[in-house]
């Protein structure tokens, strides 16, 4: 007989002996309060400093969300009923798609449970739609549009990271005439360097092919609407299909498309991730609809948060610590080895009640590991003064290797 238990415990084992087993930590967010959480550990309760949330501007805490969802909560109830094609689709939903198409200048918005299940169920979509079609995938592409290119069972290229030389070399020997479809991210989470995207929008048109942008780790966050860098940089009308996250700048939990209007039908019609799929709660499409429109009329947030990681930057650097200085807001620390990774962000959570997750393989290149820091708005400084003093003591006492 097969040991099922005893087969995944070891494979738990060996992720265990490299360093990459992953523990939860079981936290609850004070409301109001943000970056300040409750750790619940071992019957006991205490206070951490939260420095690795993707809730980039607290907008979680916003009090503009918190009152649009309970009006839906108490207008409507707590779930949707169904699918979007079987009662589910609500005008909460209608709304916030319209809302969307707004902020990204499209004629048409598509929304989804979570991001990854946006870029599993559009890549994979437009794989079996487009005949004999490939797609061009960015080396550093996220897993979800990995996963979504694989489902998709069509030709596949993978192009070196931000390489526009490799990018036309590839468009180039591809017929004229195949469907072809560039897929890449604006902001990298983990390296915080941003793609060009007006060269790739233009080596696209020039070679005939359709573009596929992930702005998830910029939307809300850049561009004078919270549009992305696509809108940043005035080229969001050059992008065929931009998607994006309600889960980090915007504060809650969901995904999106936005694109010409025959694209977003064509996704909606064939993708069996959305279709079979129960529709996000009508509060938490509330509560998006307030937060997009919040972050279109508002730039303090953006220009605080941007204030604060800059800052953050500065004083890693000026301890010897080695942060990687990007040109976004992502605050990537190395580190270089999973088992003093995970030392390092055990002891910063023990001794100094500071949460912050080590990044690991798969997540990152073996060799590479790292802490990735986000400050927030509504991080102080003396909430900053603490995290540096703590990474200074902790780099000293596990021998860790300081900025050349």
């Amino acid at each position: 007989m097969v040991d099922y238990p005893a087969i995944f415990a070891a494979a738990i084992d060996d992720l265990k002996q490299e360093g990459r087993y992953r523990h939860f930590a079981d936290i609850r967010r004070i409301r109001g309060r943000f970056p300040r959480a409750v750790l619940h550990e071992g019957g006991r309760r205490r206070e951490i400093t939260v420095w690795c949330s993707n809730d980039y501007l607290g907008m979680g805490q916003h009090p503009a969300l918190v009152a649009a969802m309970h009006e839906a909560i108490d207008e409507a109830g707590t779930g949707s009923g169904g699918t979007r094609n079987i009662s589910g689709t609500t005008h909460y939903h209608v709304e916030l798609e319209a809302e969307l198409a707004d902020l990204h200048g499209k004629d048409a918005a598509l929304l989804f449970n979570s991001g990854y299940l946006c870029n599993q169920a559009t890549l994979s979509t437009l794989g079996h739609l487009l005949p004999g079609c490939v797609i061009l995938s960015d080396e550093l592409n996220h897993a979800s549009m990995i996963e979504g290119i694989r489902h998709g069972r069509c030709a596949k290229q993978v192009w070196r990271h931000n390489d526009l030389v490799d990018l036309e070399t590839r468009l180039k020997a591809l017929p004229a005439d195949q469907p072809k479809v560039i897929a890449f991210e604006s902001v990298y989470s983990m390296d915080g360097d941003i793609a060009p995207i007006a060269e790739i929008c233009a080596l696209a048109k020039r070679y005939g092919a359709l573009t596929y942008l992930d702005e998830v780790h910029a939307v809300g966050l850049y561009g004078a609407r919270g549009g992305g860098i696509a809108e940043r940089d005035g080229i969001a009308g050059e992008v065929d299909i931009i998607e994006g996250t309600l889960a980090k700048a915007f504060g809650l939990m969901g995904g999106y498309i936005a694109a010409e209007r025959a694209t977003v039908d064509a996704i909606r019609s064939y993708a069996p991730g959305f279709i079979f799929t129960t529709s996000v709660a009508p509060a938490l499409a509330a509560g998006a609809l307030a937060s997009v429109r919040h972050l279109k009329a508002s730039n303090a947030e953006r220009e605080r948060h941007q204030e604060r990681a800059a800052t953050l930057k500065r004083r890693l650097a000026a301890r010897g610590l080695p942060v990687v200085h990007t040109p976004s807001h992502i605050v990537p620390v190395m580190v270089g080895d999973p088992v003093r990774c995970k030392q390092l962000t055990d002891q910063l959570l023990d001794a100094f009640d500071i949460y912050v997750q080590p990044i690991n393989y798969p997540t990152v290149p073996r060799g590479t590991e790292r802490i990735r820091l986000t400050p927030s708005p509504l991080h102080d400084d003396g909430e900053m003064d603490r995290l540096v003093d703590a990474l200074d003591t902790l780099w000293n006492s596990l021998s860790l290797a300081r900025a050349a």
